[in-house]
């Protein structure tokens, strides 16, 4: 690994373990203070479109003011948010604190610093392993988000100090650990050159032996090629998808439909989230076995065609055997994804795809659950409405991207 390959990875691994240690407690943190849930929800909300506004900055703007800069001044804002969430019990702090600390409710790192980190991954990387290094990457994260978990729940068995301060302590100083991670990175995870100077093809949109995709254009028409800005909108059609069927949706559906009790269920879930990250280490075999777009694509397929079939089973049994054989495939496609992402635009459009990419996913998995507790009421909810609609959407999704890009997608090096 290059040298801010290691950086960057290490990064998201020190704030993926502050995510996984601050959004177990942070609710019962606001309780405590006295907050409301329709506080907490505000908060969350507040949060949320601090993340989106920050990637969008970030993504248009990051490779002109420096990538290096714009990561020390979104880990400098989360040490803040860390410091005011561990000192303050003013909600108006904390909300102010939340929009511009990349506060998260989850380990999911739809973040400002996503869409940089990946292009820098993307730029210090052979494009033969790219899959290899984004499977390190999302992995790393995944298990430090589980190990935040732990830490959380030792946190809560102390008390010397309130659980949620001493989170937000330890947040803040992850944070600042990140800083002076990337105070580190060297010249070489700049945009080496400005848009404008860019030939038709560069290093990167190609591999040998493909065609120029079709849609590879001068910079100077579109900031990002058409079919680029489809694949975004066809990523948050996915994650819609999946947005409906989040671990509270399918906790309430197996409670309902099958009379899980709460303990069940804590297990279920952990075998359900450990999983995934244990299957993503298939991705770079199956990248270079089947080439890019088949490892997004086939294992992401059958896991909806399974999801689908938990909405039948006769039995408890069944349906938590069906569910953890589709967490073993659901996730496999993220590296593979994220280099496709990487190898299928020029290395100056990176960032901003990137962030685009997150944001739309962000956006997407925001509104579904609404619609999955709509689909949740009544017969509908009991015979799995929310698995059937989440799977027949993803795999339109899969057909679609299969359709447009089999042509043109570099399938042979990444």
């Amino acid at each position: 690994m290059a040298h801010d390959t290691r950086l960057v990875i290490t990064a998201r691994a020190l704030r993926t373990f502050g995510y996984g240690c601050t959004s177990v407690l942070l609710a019962g943190m606001l309780a405590q203070d006295g907050d409301s849930p329709w506080q907490t929800g505000l908060l969350l909300a507040t949060a949320s479109a601090g993340s989106v506004a920050s990637s969008l900055a970030l993504g248009l703007f990051a490779d002109r003011w420096g990538r290096r800069r714009a990561l020390i001044v979104c880990g400098c804002l989360m040490a803040v948010a860390g410091v005011v969430f561990a000192v303050s019990e003013s909600f108006p702090a904390l909300v102010a604190a939340a929009f511009v600390g990349t506060i998260s409710p989850s380990t999911n790192d739809n973040t400002p610093f996503s869409g940089v980190e990946q292009s820098i991954l993307a730029q210090t990387c052979a494009p033969a392993r790219l899959t290899r290094m984004f499977t390190v990457y999302n992995v790393t994260a995944l298990a430090a988000g589980a190990l935040g978990g732990l830490a959380a729940a030792a946190l809560g068995m102390q008390h010397v100090v309130s659980p949620g301060d001493a989170a937000f302590a330890l947040y803040a100083l992850l944070a600042a650990s990140t800083v002076l991670l990337f105070l580190r990175l060297s010249p070489a995870a700049e945009a080496h050159a400005p848009l404008e100077a860019e030939p038709d093809t560069v290093p990167g949109d190609t591999v040998p032996g493909d065609a120029v995709p079709e849609g590879v254009v001068p910079a100077t028409t579109s900031r990002l090629p058409r079919r680029i800005r489809r694949l975004v909108g066809l990523f948050a059609v996915d994650a819609f998808a999946g947005g409906l069927v989040v671990q509270a949706v399918l906790a309430w559906w197996f409670a309902h439909r099958f009379g899980a009790t709460t303990a069940q269920l804590g297990l279920i879930f952990f075998a359900a989230n450990l999983l995934p990250a244990l299957a993503q280490l298939a991705a770079p075999l199956l990248a270079a076995r089947r080439g890019l777009l088949a490892a997004m694509l086939v294992p992401h397929f059958a896991s909806n065609v399974i999801l689908a079939c938990v909405a039948f089973a006769p039995g408890l049994g069944s349906a938590v055997v069906l569910l953890l054989l589709r967490q073993s495939l659901s996730k496999i496609d993220v590296p593979a994804r994220q280099a496709f992402m990487a190898v299928i635009v020029r290395p100056s459009e990176r960032t901003v795809a990137a962030s685009m990419t997150s944001i739309a996913r962000s956006v997407a998995v925001s509104v579904s659950p609404l619609v999955a507790t709509a689909l949740l009421a009544g017969p509908l909810g009991l015979a799995g409405a929310p698995l059937l609609v989440g799977a027949a959407l993803a795999i339109c999704y899969d057909v679609t991207i299969w359709r447009t890009y089999r042509s043109t997608a570099p399938l042979a090096d990444a």
